[in-house]
């Protein structure tokens, strides 16, 4: 009995031991060609996944940086612009600068040939109301004489010059040249100024006190040159120290003279 139960269980545990491995013989069959494939497309969908992911990762970076060379690119044609605006401008403002130079140194050049022109006109009117220089001789002299560093007249001057003036009398051409002097004392430049201001003394005399027309009178101041007497002495740099005054009158014997001899 005991036997008969043994073979029982025993029958019945390996009748179950086959039923559960035909069933895992099954499952591994159905794993092998169902759930494998599965698993590899999936494996293969996931590594495609994985580069289409690191792919848009590099496209993204590469659009960023492309991004930020647009932006730099934008800023450098932006500057460039600016940049071009302002030496556009700069060029306009040199134009109208040169422009206007250029007008300037027209009308200078214009003023100048005017002042020439009139200068020309005033001589040839001066030369045919008065006569040719040549025709004026010398009626009257003077050399008035100034103190150290002075241009002011003294008595002596005055009288001198009150004579030398009274040649004039009665003359309706004539004219006066003054020339004023220094001694070599001092620098060039201040000894020039210095006769000028010793001319303009006398011319000043002549005008106010005797009335002589200034258009009569011719007027230079010469400095240290053409000294009458010697520098290196005392008396010589005195003598230095003047104004010479010559009176020339429109001669009209010598005309007349010449014209009877036709």
């Amino acid at each position: 009995m005991k036997s008969a139960t043994r073979r029982s269980i025993y029958l019945a545990g390996a009748g179950l031991a086959c039923v559960m491995l035909a069933t895992g013989c099954a499952t591994k069959k159905h794993v092998r060609n169902t759930i494998a494939p599965l698993e590899q497309r999936v494996g293969a969908n996931e590594s495609k996944l994985a580069k289409h992911d690191s792919a848009l990762e590099e496209l993204s970076a590469g659009v960023s940086r492309a991004d930020e060379r647009a932006l730099g690119a934008q800023g450098t044609a932006d500057r460039a612009l600016k940049d071009a605006a302002m030496a556009n401008a700069a060029a306009a403002k040199a134009s109208e600068a040169s422009l206007e130079a250029g007008n300037r140194a027209i009308e200078a050049r214009q003023l100048a040939e005017m002042g020439m022109a009139r200068a020309k006109g005033v001589d040839a009117r001066l030369e045919a109301a008065l006569g040719s220089l040549e025709n004026y001789k010398e009626i009257a002299s003077a050399s008035v004489l100034f103190p150290f560093n002075k241009a002011e007249l003294d008595a002596e001057a005055r009288a001198q010059l009150d004579q030398a003036v009274k040649a004039t009398a009665g003359k309706k051409h004539f004219v006066i040249e003054v020339r004023g002097y220094t001694d070599k004392t001092g620098a060039k430049d201040y000894n020039l100024a210095l006769s000028e201001k010793r001319a303009d003394a006398v011319v000043r005399y002549l005008t106010t006190v005797h009335g002589v027309p200034l258009r009569r009178i011719y007027r230079i101041g010469n400095g240290d040159e053409a000294p009458a007497a010697d520098n290196k002495t005392r008396e010589g740099r005195k003598l230095n120290r003047r104004v010479e005054l010559k009176v020339l009158a429109f001669d009209i014997a010598e005309p007349a003279q010449t014209a009877a001899a036709y």
